[in-house]
C-alpha cells in the first residue's frame, strides 16, 4: 500500500509539474490578447488621429482613457480574484472585454455612416481598459500559485513577455489592417483574441494544489492587507513611475518618427516590432538571471539608470538635430527609440514578482492590481502630459521627461532597512 500510494503521490506531482507550463500558457494568451488592444491601439496613432479627425491633444486624451480604465479597474479585479479565485475573473474579463470591443466594432468605428465623436471613441476605449484590467491580476495570481520560489521570476517575465509580444503583433498588424480595412476590423481583430483566450482558460485553469500555493511566499501577509504594507506602496510606485519613458515611446515614438522624421509606416512599424521583440526577450532572461542571482532590486536599479541615461541622449539628439533629417539622423535615432523602449520595458516581470513575493500568497491579486494601478495611472497621465510638453518645448521635453521619470524611479527600488 506505501508504495502504491507513493507511485500514486510522484504520478500526481508530475501531473502537476507539466500542468503548470499549461496555467503559463494561459497566463501568456490572456496578457498577449489584452496587450494587442492597449499596446497595439497606439501604434495605429496615425490613423486614428486622421480616420477620427482628431488633434494631438484629443489623440491624447483618447489614448488615455484605456490607460485610465485600467487604472481605475486594477486594484478592484485584484481584490476580487483573491476573494473568488483567478478562473472565475480571468474568465469574466476575458469575455466581457471581448464584449466591449466588439460594440466598438459596431458602433464607434469610422465608416460610411460617417465619423464617430471623440468621446465615444474615448468611452468605448475607456470601458475596455475597464474590463480588460481583470487579465493582469487574475493571470499573475495564477502563475505565482503553480510556480514556487526559484521559479517565479522567470515565469512571471515569460508571463509578461506577453505584453511586448502582444503589442508587437500589434504594431506589425494593426496599422495594415487600419490602413486597408478600417477600426472596426481593428477592434473585431482584437475581440477575436480575447475569445480564444477565454476557450483556452476555459478548458484548463483552475486552482493550485494548496502546499504549493503558499511555497516560499511571506507567511505575515496571509492575515495582514497588502494594501497596509508600506513595503508594496513603495514597489509599486516605483513600478508606476518608471512606466512613463515606456509610454512615451510606446504612445507617441510613432507620431515622432512620422511628424519629424517623415519615416514611412514600413520604418515605424518595424521600429515598434523591434522594441516589443527585444523586450520580450529581456523580460525572459532577466526572470532567469535574477532567480539565479537573486538580485531583483539591484536588476531593477540598473533599468532605471541605463533609461535615464538612453532618454537624455535621445532629448539631446533631438534638440541637436537638424530641421530636416538626413538618413543617418533617422537611423540613430531608430536606433536609440529600441535601445530606449526596450530598456525601459525589459524589467516588469521582475518587479511584478518582487511585488507579489512581498505581498504574500494571499495578496497577490491585491498586490498587482496595486501595481498595475499605478502602472496605467501614469499611462493616463503620460498620454496627457505629452501633448502639453510637445507644446511648451517639443520633443526634447518629452524625451527628458522620460529620463526624469526613471531618475525618480532608481531610489525608490533601494531595499529598505530592516529587510
Amino acid at each position: 500500500m506505501n508504495t502504491t500510494a507513493q507511485a500514486a503521490a510522484q504520478g500526481l506531482a508530475v501531473r502537476q509539474d507539466s500542468h503548470r507550463w499549461k496555467i503559463l500558457g494561459i497566463g501568456v494568451l490572456a496578457n498577449a490578447s489584452f496587450s494587442a488592444a492597449f499596446a497595439g491601439i497606439p501604434v495605429t496613432a496615425i490613423f486614428l488621429r486622421a480616420d477620427y479627425r482628431l488633434d494631438n491633444t484629443q489623440l491624447g486624451l483618447a489614448l488615455g482613457s484605456l490607460g485610465l480604465g485600467v487604472a481605475v479597474s486594477e486594484l478592484p479585479w485584484g481584490v476580487l480574484t483573491d476573494r473568488w479565485g483567478d478562473r472565475k475573473v480571468l474568465l469574466c474579463g476575458l469575455i466581457t472585454t471581448a464584449l466591449a470591443l466588439a460594440a466598438m466594432a459596431l458602433f464607434a468605428a469610422p465608416g460610411s455612416d460617417g465619423v464617430p465623436p471623440m468621446w465615444q471613441l474615448a468611452l468605448g476605449l475607456l470601458t475596455v481598459g475597464l474590463l480588460g484590467g481583470s487579465v493582469n491580476g487574475s493571470s499573475g495570481r495564477a502563475v505565482m500559485g503553480w510556480f514556487r520560489e526559484g521559479e517565479r521570476g522567470l515565469a512571471m517575465s515569460i508571463r509578461q513577455t506577453a505584453v511586448p509580444v502582444g503589442g508587437g503583433v500589434g504594431a506589425v498588424v494593426l496599422p495594415a489592417l487600419a490602413a486597408a480595412h478600417g477600426f472596426a476590423a481593428v477592434y473585431g481583430l482584437l475581440a477575436l483574441f480575447c475569445l480564444l483566450s477565454a476557450g483556452m482558460a476555459w478548458l484548463w485553469l483552475h486552482e493550485p494544489p494548496a502546499a504549493a500555493a503558499g511555497a516560499g511566499m511571506h507567511a505575515p501577509a496571509q492575515t495582514r492587507s497588502a494594501l497596509r504594507d508600506v513595503k508594496v506602496w513603495r514597489v509599486a510606485m516605483a513600478i508606476g513611475i518608471l512606466c512613463f519613458p515606456q509610454v512615451s515611446v510606446l504612445t507617441f515614438a510613432t507620431i515622432f518618427l512620422h511628424d519629424v522624421g517623415h519615416a514611412g509606416l514600413t520604418l515605424i512599424s518595424a521600429t515598434m516590432a523591434a522594441i516589443q521583440v527585444g523586450a520580450a526577450v529581456m523580460r525572459v532572461w532577466s526572470g532567469r538571471w535574477t532567480d539565479r542571482h537573486g538580485n531583483r532590486r539591484s536588476y531593477l536599479r540598473t533599468c532605471s539608470a541605463l533609461s535615464v541615461l538612453l532618454f537624455v541622449g535621445l532629448g539631446v539628439l533631438a534638440a541637436l538635430a537638424p530641421h530636416d533629417w538626413p538618413q543617418w539622423i533617422l537611423a540613430l535615432v531608430v536606433l536609440m527609440l529600441i535601445a530606449g523602449g526596450v530598456c525601459a520595458s525589459a524589467w516588469h516581470g521582475v518587479a511584478y514578482t518582487e511585488l507579489a513575493t512581498l505581498a504574500g500568497a494571499h495578496q497577490v491579486g491585491t498586490a498587482l492590481g496595486l501595481g498595475n494601478t499605478c502602472v496605467f495611472l501614469v499611462f493616463f497621465l503620460a498620454a496627457q502630459a505629452v501633448p502639453v510638453l510637445l507644446a511648451w518645448q517639443s520633443w526634447p521635453a518629452v524625451w527628458l521627461a522620460g529620463a526624469a521619470g526613471a531618475l525618480i524611479a532608481w531610489p525608490i527600488f533601494l531595499k529598505p532597512r530592516g529587510r
